[in-house]
């Protein structure tokens, strides 16, 4: 393979990540870990949890960026008294014609917002599975496809736990990322009082249309992974599973169970995105390793010695990357 022409191939392809960057950067003040976070789900065709305390610009970061890639956009707020039929849509019927028809519901979007997630329950947030991984909708005796891109941010407040009802692991490991966010910086928070005191605040122009993700998607699965760097990802998951017999200790006693296969496709395919977003036809250790936590955090189960010595799933991931051999 010509990594030189791949290269070069790329850097043409990838040319609209920093005008959607600058176009986001308008009204996201610090947050470029997130942007860079959704562009990686988008470009990956997966969907994205993300977890962080009320006020982090979650909410306006999805919609900016539905705006910036000019795609339709929804929210869905989850509330305990929420129906499966207030996500994916009802059959209605019309006395006048005396026939049944579909009322689509909100996941008929490109860019899907499910805030709070863990406030409805299993019902509700099992209506968002088939949509996910399917990319299709059934409504009583009708599928429909769902537009292309599609993509769900769903978003948990880690504070508040009081009558919520935690996403199962079968659910969680639909998720390609789990994005933990911070508070921003004092200077960022500065800046962020600054925009929001404006008589008007900043618009955004389309930057890249939809026609392009979804080609730069194909890009993205052709860019030229080594056989090493496979292998090195297959490490990391394999000893997320049985650390004891990858001749890693200390970590058996933490771990209740390991990352599914799923994990090892989603860490290969975030890392080319990942790679993509830096303008290179190729994947090194670095990309890895930058998007193991993401692609890990909610696919790694602690027990309850893990909780008591407060460890997280952050913890196991960075013991991980610290003992798996380095390619």
């Amino acid at each position: 393979m010509d990594i030189q022409a791949l290269n070069q191939k790329i850097a043409e392809e990838s040319a609209f990540v920093s005008a959607v960057r600058l176009e986001m950067d308008k009204v996201i003040i610090g947050q470029r870990y997130m942007t860079d976070r959704l562009l990686i789900g988008l470009l990956s065709n997966g969907h994205i949890l993300l977890e962080g305390v009320p006020g982090l610009a979650k909410t306006l970061a999805i919609k900016t960026l539905a705006q910036v890639v000019d795609v339709s956009f929804s929210r869905i707020q989850f509330t305990p008294d929420l129906l499966p039929a207030d996500v994916v849509g009802t059959v209605i019927y019309n006395p006048r014609s005396e026939s049944f028809s579909v009322k689509k519901g909100p996941v008929f979007s490109n860019f899907v917002l499910a805030d709070e997630i863990n406030r409805a329950p299993a019902k509700v947030q099992s209506a968002l599975l088939e949509a996910m991984q399917e990319r299709q909708v059934t409504v009583g005796d009708q599928t429909f496809s769902l537009p292309d891109p599609f993509l769900v941010l769903a978003t948990q407040n880690p504070v508040e736990q009081e009558g919520t009802y935690p996403l199962p692991e079968a659910q969680s490991d639909r998720f390609l990322l789990k994005v933990v966010l911070d508070y921003p910086q004092k200077a960022e928070e500065q800046e962020i009082i600054r925009l929001n005191m404006l008589q008007e605040f900043p618009t955004v122009n389309v930057a890249v249309h939809k026609d392009q993700i979804i080609q730069a998607r194909t890009v993205v699965r052709g860019m030229y992974m080594d056989e090493k760097i496979e292998r090195y990802i297959v490490d990391l998951v394999h000893a997320s599973r049985d650390p004891q017999g990858n001749g890693i200790q200390g970590l058996k006693e933490l771990i209740s169970f390991g990352a599914s296969p799923r994990a090892s496709i989603s860490l290969a395919l975030a890392s080319k995105a990942y790679a993509f977003l830096q303008g290179r036809g190729y994947v090194i250790p670095e990309d890895v390793r930058a998007i193991a936590k993401d692609v890990l955090r909610h696919r790694i189960g602690l027990t309850y010695e893990a909780e008591a010595e407060e460890m997280t799933s952050d913890d196991v991931v960075d013991a991980l990357l610290n003992k798996v051999l380095v390619p």
